[in-house]
């Protein structure tokens, strides 16, 4: 069957189902750049005119600024759709002038936000936190329903030395336990974890059944980090798999003479070298690179949906056209075979 940007594709037993491409809203909350209030609803509402049926924000993003958007269109929609937001990072008051926790170190996948809400990020993984961090969504969103939590950034990438402190947080400390009471009382439909290493998916899998699970930049075209050591174990345990990071930053869809960005970062010159050898195999066969990118991850069993973000409804439009293009199979083995050889020393 050929999949579209608008094909629903189930999320394990949850009874949930996810359009093959949703919506991410980074960008809306000011990722790299300001996205004025008109243009950011702007973008929402086209990705519902597309037939996007699967939405996607969290706190972090732009300091609460995206929920509050994503929310202003949602609540409107009579029509079915799945909205997924993040728990593991509650908001103070930058201005409050009370007595705040440190300011952690900066998250090194954390490129900050453009024009975000004057609010501060506390990472708190522990049950109550769990709890009012999903009740803070709901306020912010103005919506009674949200479908999927994920629990935010996780991981020693991340957190670093902290790590310990914040898994016991979310493993003794009860983290995982709030989340079960919240699916079972039926306030959610599933949860897991959105990260950018594998790993602790892997850990967080010893510790609690996940029903979905958002992974950014880690399976891709140029990123396969997670193909032989995680995505046949998601697939076996029947974890959903929504992927993030699809153009690894923004690196796979700009052109040769833009903004090259891999890992929020200023792209390394090892990989612009393996982003060109990939460009010049999707010349070959007259495919655009981010047509490739786009699609290379769905063709994966374990996966369900890829979430992508956009920053103008042009942006999103030519994200579904990507999405939705034909590409010749024979292109994959060259670029499995254009790749491996650009990872040789």
């Amino acid at each position: 069957m050929t999949i579209t940007a608008t094909t629903p594709r189930p999320v394990a037993d949850t009874g949930l189902m996810l359009t093959a491409l949703g919506l991410g809203s980074a960008p809306l909350g000011g990722l790299y750049d300001d996205v004025p209030r008109a243009q950011a609803l702007a973008v929402l509402e086209r990705a519902w005119e597309l037939g996007i049926r699967y939405f996607d924000t969290a706190p972090m993003y732009g300091l609460t600024r995206s929920e509050h958007l994503v929310g202003h269109v949602l609540r409107e929609k009579d029509e079915e759709y799945v909205l997924s937001t993040k728990v593991g990072r509650l908001m103070a008051n930058a201005r409050a002038g009370r007595s705040l926790p440190p300011e952690p170190p900066r998250n090194p996948l954390d490129p900050g936000f453009v024009n975000a809400l004057p609010f501060r990020e506390i990472f708190d993984y522990s049950y109550d936190a769990i709890m009012r961090s999903y009740d803070d969504s709901q306020q912010r969103l103005g919506l009674r329903r949200i479908d999927l939590l994920f629990v935010h950034d996780i991981g020693t990438v991340t957190h670093g030395e902290a790590h310990a402190r914040h898994w016991q947080a979310l493993t003794a400390g009860g983290g995982f336990q709030a989340l079960r009471e919240l699916k079972a009382a039926g306030d959610i439909k599933g949860f897991g974890l959105g990260v950018n290493e594998w790993q602790v998916i892997r850990d967080a899998l010893e510790e609690t059944d996940l029903d979905c699970c958002m992974l950014a930049g880690r399976y891709s075209l140029l990123d396969r980090d997670a193909e032989a050591g995680f995505l046949p174990l998601a697939r076996a345990r029947g974890v959903a798999l929504v992927l993030g990071g699809v153009y690894n930053s923004g690196i796979l869809a700009a052109p040769r003479d833009g903004r090259r960005k891999f890992n929020y970062a200023d792209a390394p010159a090892e990989i612009v070298a393996k982003v060109e050898a990939l460009r010049s195999v999707c010349d070959d066969h007259g495919v655009p690179l981010a047509a490739a990118a786009i699609r290379f991850p769905i063709r994966h069993p374990a996966v369900t949906s890829v979430v992508i973000g956009a920053k103008t409804p042009i942006q999103l439009q030519q994200n579904v056209d990507w999405f939705d293009a034909e590409l010749p199979e024979a292109l994959w083995a060259d670029l499995d075979a254009a790749l491996a050889a650009a990872s040789r020393p």
